[in-house]
């Protein structure tokens, strides 16, 4: 069974402390805990400089009714977390683009990579 297309992350606003949510695609490898996530908007984003203030966040997969799992956000440095950075950025352009239109390519190269680890419970 293929992942959905979407998941729901849900972050702590950095000066208000209210709950931000927004809908992303997302990747990961089969039964992995980690699910990986990339930013077109990079460090710009609201929800990126949200994870930054506070790493703690929940994330539902599949839609805004499915099961809320607690994650640990991590901001992916390329030349620290190389390969871990590769791989999210594989994952997302291989699960979204279309075949042999290479239509994400830059959006893969140029996006901020955010990992999401599962806590475990």
């Amino acid at each position: 069974m293929s992942d959905p297309p979407f998941c729901y992350l849900t972050t702590t606003g950095r000066r208000t402390g209210t709950l931000h949510t927004v809908e992303i695609w997302f990747g990961r490898e089969p039964a992995a805990s980690t699910l990986y996530l990339l930013s077109g908007g990079r460090d710009g984003a609201d929800w990126v400089r949200n994870a930054r203030a506070q790493p703690d966040a929940t994330v539902r997969v599949g839609g805004r009714d499915a099961p809320e799992q607690l994650v640990t956000v991590r901001v992916l440095d390329p030349q620290r977390d190389a390969d871990e950075d590769a791989l999210a950025r594989r994952l997302l352009v291989e699960k979204y683009e279309t075949p042999g239109a290479g239509d994400l390519d830059r959006w893969g190269r140029t996006s901020l990579a955010v990992a999401l680890d599962v806590v475990a419970t």
